[in-house]
């Protein structure tokens, strides 16, 4: 007793047992009806992931959580109560297992296999922590295709609103979370949306949102701790066969324009009427960058939209991903950003057929992006337009003026190039190399002219491979060359003084790409992008 004792106070050994305990806590008075279910499911389903996220895996049909060190079978058994306090709360069609097996050394592994796996995964796709519109793991991504989701239309709350718009409540629920939106209908759309001042409450919104097949964002009201999301009809269009039914029958009960209503039940029943011949790719902004993916859980739609992108010119595994479906559950075809950009150059700088694929398929992203919000629209628009820039000038007789640390400089370009480098540790580097004349600007003169052969050397970096140079220089060198690589990419270099009194010029991705637009440049950095991808 005096050991247990003495291990339960050391505080590694008590963190193990404060989070189940206060869950376990908590779910026993959600089931003596002292406190919210559904606030108590929220919460567990966070506290839950979040260990999973840390000490656990999620596959395909299995969602375990790996509890070990001192005392760990206690921590586990712990755990174990928890999920079957959880189970109580839950509707029946939700209920799930889940068993702990002893592993190597003192490890204890909480396991929900098969259809236990996916039930459980259901839950979890709505109470997981979220921001911005995404989970807070990579691991949590294979909730998404669990999901599944309830609408229902309140037909007693159908009202009029003070502006004379017609609304009613709509529900969306799953796993036992609900969500009350407002549904109005307005002059010339149908908004669905949902208001409050709690963040989380918000982001739960979105998510159920997404679930139900609608591209949604969190977005801020003003400065007053407001946060709002909100679809209105081509994007509620796309959603579930489910939320569209619900949407209909709310267009049915309310409106007397029987023109306006055939127009907006047409577009709702059908779903969003697609490019002829385009299947319906998914277009979004994941942790920043830009998403373009198809999803299936048939093999045979999969791998005829694979052909389709190697017809238009594009590399499997170099401009875009494959993941074929098993056993029966969704694959999907993903589209690199490097792939976004062949193919807007595609758009302009091929013939014939492959052309033609390539100008629909930037047409028909370009109008996704759209549906999906503004800052998706912008994101997708500067990648195809740089990638439509490639190669479309050159280095010789370019001539600009631009201004660097307060001076302006003019940049006068006679020629250059680029080589891949091979190394032994198969991480080859690129070498662009410029010559060109630099000036300074004093007054009505140009001073100072230099003319010199300068050499920007990338290579990848970091856990994420990024794509980034490194060059040093006297201050007055180290200028003319950050203004030789304004004058040709439009990004100034990032510039730091060493304790040396040297410069540190660094280049990023932004300008890699900004480079790309030079014939004499664009296939050697596309190449060794490829080759270091």
């Amino acid at each position: 007793m005096y050991r247990l004792a003495s291990d339960c106070a050391r505080d590694t050994v008590v963190r193990k047992f404060v989070a189940p305990a206060l869950e376990l806590i908590m779910l026993d008075k959600a089931l003596r009806g002292e406190y919210s279910r559904e606030e108590a499911r929220l919460i567990f389903g966070e506290m839950y992931a979040t260990a999973v996220a840390g000490d656990g895996t999620v596959r395909s049909k299995r969602v375990e959580l790996v509890v070990g060190g001192e005392l760990g079978g206690g921590a586990a058994l712990l755990r174990l109560a928890t999920l079957h306090l959880l189970k109580e709360l839950l509707p029946k069609e939700l209920k799930f297992g889940a068993r702990a097996y002893v592993g190597e050394g003192s490890l204890y592994n909480i396991t929900a296999t098969s259809e236990n796996a996916v039930k459980f995964k259901r839950f979890l796709a709505v109470t997981a922590p979220s921001a911005g519109g995404e989970y807070l793991s990579d691991k949590f991504d294979e909730f998404v295709e669990e999901a599944k989701v309830e609408v229902r239309l309140d037909k007693d709350s159908i009202r009029q609103t003070e502006k004379g718009h017609v609304a009613a409540d709509l529900t969306i629920s799953e796993a036992g979370v609900a969500i009350k939106y407002s549904v109005y209908l307005r002059k010339d759309d149908i908004l669905l949306l949902f208001a409050s001042t709690d963040l989380s409450r918000v982001e739960l919104a979105a998510r159920l949102l997404r679930h139900a097949g609608v591209a949604a964002e969190v977005k801020k009201v003003g400065n007053g701790g407001v946060w709002r999301v909100e679809a209105t009809t081509d994007k509620l269009a796309a959603g579930r066969e489910e939320l569209r039914k619900a949407l209909a029958e709310f267009v049915r009960s309310a409106v007397k324009n029987e023109k306006k209503a055939e127009r907006w039940l047409k577009k709702l029943e059908k779903g969003r009427v697609l490019k002829e011949g385009w299947p319906k790719y998914h277009v979004v902004l994941a942790k920043g960058a830009l998403e373009v993916r198809f999803g299936s859980s048939n093999p045979d739609s999969i791998e005829r939209e694979a052909q389709r992108l190697e017809k238009m010119g594009l590399k499997r595994g170099v401009h875009f991903t494959v993941k074929m479906p098993e056993e029966g559950r969704y694959g999907y075809v993903s589209i690199l950003r490097e792939g976004i950009e062949h193919i807007a150059w595609l758009s302009v700088r091929s013939e014939g057929e492959q052309q033609k694929l390539a100008e629909d398929f930037v047409k028909y992203i370009l109008r996704r992006a759209e549906e999906a919000g503004n800052d998706v629209h912008e994101k997708a628009k500067k990648i195809i337009e740089e990638g439509m820039l490639r190669g479309s000038q050159t280095l010789r007789d370019l001539e600009k003026w631009v201004e660097v640390s307060g001076k302006t400089y003019v940049v006068k370009v006679r020629g250059g190039g680029a080589e891949i480098e091979e190394r032994q540790d198969d991480k080859p580097l690129l070498r662009i190399r410029i010559t060109a004349e630099v000036g300074r600007v004093e007054g009505e003169h140009i001073v100072d002219r230099v003319v010199r052969e300068y050499t920007i050397t990338f290579s990848r970096r970091g856990a994420d491979n990024a794509a980034v140079a490194y060059a040093y220089a006297e201050v007055d060198d180290a200028e003319r060359l950050a203004a030789l690589i304004k004058a040709l990419t439009g990004k100034e270099p990032k510039v730091y003084r060493m304790k040396n009194g040297k410069i540190k010029i660094v280049c990023y991705r932004e300008h890699l790409e900004g480079f790309m637009r030079y014939a004499e440049l664009a296939d050697p950095i596309k190449k060794w992008l490829e080759k270091t991808e």
